[in-house]
């Protein structure tokens, strides 16, 4: 079995965005949609479009800069959560 970097997805609230790919990004997100849904040893196929959010979110938590920008006030979006632990 391959160790991808993604897991299981959690079914969200999403967000809708509009998105333009690469085709050769499109071809390799649908590529490792495959490999997840079998890996996974499910029968309902993950859609490519469901991998983005996930992959751009593991991207974001193991950038070390941004990471550390964030820590230091650097940031021009609140931290998840912020607004309750504010009010």
């Amino acid at each position: 079995m391959t160790k991808l970097k993604l897991g299981p997805l959690e079914d969200d609230k999403p967000v809708k965005l509009t998105v333009e790919l690469p085709a050769a990004v499109f071809r390799d997100l649908k590529s490792y949609a495959e490999i997840l849904t079998r890996n996974g040893g499910t029968t309902t196929p993950t859609e490519p479009g469901k991998l983005i959010a996930p992959m751009i979110e593991r991207f974001m938590a193991t950038d070390r800069a941004f990471a550390k920008a964030r820590r230091n006030g650097d940031q021009s979006v609140p931290l998840p959560g912020a607004a309750e632990r504010s009010g």
